[in-house]
Formats: structure tokens, C-alpha cells, sequence
């Protein structure tokens, strides 16, 4: 798997199949094919539709199927970052996109009367009955594709720390876990080229993974554990929104031909090169930690209960 699609990404790069984009964050603003997310896209879907077809889940029924459902997801996903990408949609639209993403997986859940409650920091269990198709369900999917999507801009930033989250999720989800085999393989294949600068997922890779993320938490009850994961994204859209909303502002992350760094703190990138400039893979690095930790506290809530 890995052999074929070093040869696709390669076969790619060498006939420019993909438009380019300048990287802005490399000495020379080299040009670097954009929008490779649409490879997770095409072999994901499709290997879920194999899951589907074998009945390689316990669940696997013609009226109810996390395999389909999922594929579903990540298509239009997909579907909503291309649009992004061709048309630089206003955050304004965007933002409520991923609510029709949220259909499918609140029909799943409805006819395997998944369970409605929550476990919440500091509330505990919370028991929120049919709102939690209506409202809970399209919040962690709008939420979790929107937040996944903010925090880019940096090779790797956008594949490395989904892929963290993916494999903590997967360490728990039981029979659930045939559905990214694949999908995980593709994405870190992605993520070794992310990281070396050599392509973009662009849009349309990161509301793609943000999507299954969402989605993949639904169908396999793991929607507080993905909550704990996603902090840092948390964090860092609160503060872009915040400081937005309040001051009229955005973040901006300034390079000088071989560090990065701001004179603000209006995101989580902008928070760690504030006043210490560091290179764009230290930044990475840094933050892919932060994730790290987090998906780690999850993983440690699940095994060590209090």
C-alpha cells in the first residue's frame, strides 16, 4: 500500500496534476502541489465500501452501516473543502457546512439506539436524550471539522496531529477498528510528504479528516474521549474567534527566511513563536506534542478509570 501510493504522489508531483501553490513558509516560496487530500478521499471511501460489501464490522446490516455511513462523511468532506478550495468560501458559511455531513450519522444512530449520553469534565454523565441526535451530534461534527480545519498552515501541522488522534481512537474502539485500517495507512503516507514540505492536502484533506474524526467518534461511543483529544484545537480556535470577534483581528504568523514568528497571540502558533522565533518543524513538533498529551490523557481516562 505505501509502494503504490509513493509511486502515485511521485507520478503526480512529476506531471503537475494538481495546481501549485507557493509555500510561504520555505526560503524562495517554492511550488508545492496542493489538494492531495482528495487520494485519502478516493481510497478511503472505497475500502469502506469493501468493509461494507465483506460485512467486516458485527454491524454490518442494509438499514444500518457504519461503513457506508462513514464513507458518506468523508465524501462530502471532501466534497466541502474542494468547494474551499475553488472558491475561498467565507468562514461565515463554511462554518455550518459540516451540518449536513451530521445527517447521516444522526439516521445511524437513531436505528442503533446509540447511546444518548455524555460523560463531561467537572459535570459527569450527562443523559441527553433525543437532543443529543438534533443537537449533540451535529455540534461535535461542526465543531471538530471546523477546528481541525483552523489549525493549518504549516507542513504537517494538518496530517500529523489528526493521524495522532486517529491511532489513540483506534486503541479504543473495539470492533470499530477495521474502518481506518486503511484510512490511517493513506493519511500517514500523506503526512510523510505533508511534513517534508513536498505536497498540500489543502482543503479538502483537512475538512475530510476532520469529518472522520467526527464521525468515526459517533459510531464508535467515543464522543468525550474525542473532546479531550481535540483541546488544543479547542484552544486554538477559541483564541482566533475570540480575539476576532472582540478586536477585529487575525492571526499572523510572519517567517524571515528561516524561523517563524509573531508579534501577537492570536492562535496557538502565533501563543508558541510569540516573541521566540522557531523553525516551522519545531513548531510542528511542538504542537503535535500538545496533541500527543492530550489523545494521551484520553487513552489513560479509558484504561485507568477513576
Amino acid at each position: 500500500m505505501a509502494i503504490v501510493l509513493h509511486s502515485t504522489l511521485k507520478s503526480i508531483r512529476c506531471k503537475c496534476l494538481f495546481p501549485k501553490v507557493p509555500d510561504h513558509h520555505k526560503p524562495n516560496k517554492p511550488l508545492v502541489p496542493n489538494g492531495l487530500g482528495v487520494i485519502y478521499i478516493v481510497i478511503s471511501v472505497s475500502y469502506l465500501f469493501l468493509v461494507y460489501c465483506l460485512k467486516l464490522t458485527e454491524i454490518e446490516t442494509s438499514n444500518a452501516s457504519p461503513a457506508l455511513t462513514l464513507a458518506v462523511c468523508i465524501l462530502f468532506g471532501g466534497f466541502m473543502g474542494l468547494l474551499d478550495d475553488w472558491m475561498d468560501l467565507r468562514w461565515r458559511y463554511k462554518a455550518f457546512f459540516p451540518l449536513i455531513a451530521a445527517i447521516p450519522l444522526i439516521s445511524l444512530a437513531t436505528r442503533l439506539e446509540l447511546r444518548t449520553s455524555m460523560a463531561i469534565l467537572t459535570f459527569g454523565t450527562i443523559d441527553f436524550g433525543v437532543y443529543y441526535y438534533f443537537i449533540i451530534i451535529p455540534l461535535i461534527v461542526t465543531i471538530t471539522t471546523n477546528t481541525v480545519n483552523q489549525l493549518g498552515g504549516l507542513n504537517g501541522l494538518e496530517t500529523v496531529c489528526p493521524a495522532i488522534i486517529i491511532i489513540g481512537l483506534m486503541f479504543i474502539s473495539g470492533s470499530h477498528v477495521v474502518l481506518l485500517y486503511v484510512p490511517l495507512i493513506v493519511w500517514l503516507v500523506l503526512a510523510f510528504f505533508n511534513f517534508q514540505g513536498k505536497i498540500f492536502v489543502g482543503n479538502t484533506g483537512s475538512f475530510a479528516i476532520g469529518i472522520t474524526l467526527a464521525a468515526f467518534a459517533v459510531i464508535s461511543d467515543l464522543k468525550s474521549d474525542l473532546l479531550i483529544s481535540i483541546l488544543p484545537y479547542i484552544f486554538n480556535s477559541s483564541l482566533i474567534l475570540l480575539t476576532y470577534f472582540f478586536f477585529r483581528t487575525k492571526a499572523h504568523v510572519s517567517f524571515d527566511g528561516k524561523k517563524l514568528f509573531s508579534d501577537h497571540r492570536r492562535s496557538l502558533v502565533t501563543l508558541i513563536t510569540y516573541c521566540r522565533p522557531l523553525t516551522e518543524r519545531q513548531v510542528v513538533v511542538i504542537i503535535s506534542l500538545l496533541v500527543a498529551a492530550s489523545t494521551s490523557a484520553t487513552l489513560l481516562i479509558q484504561w485507568l478509570p477513576l
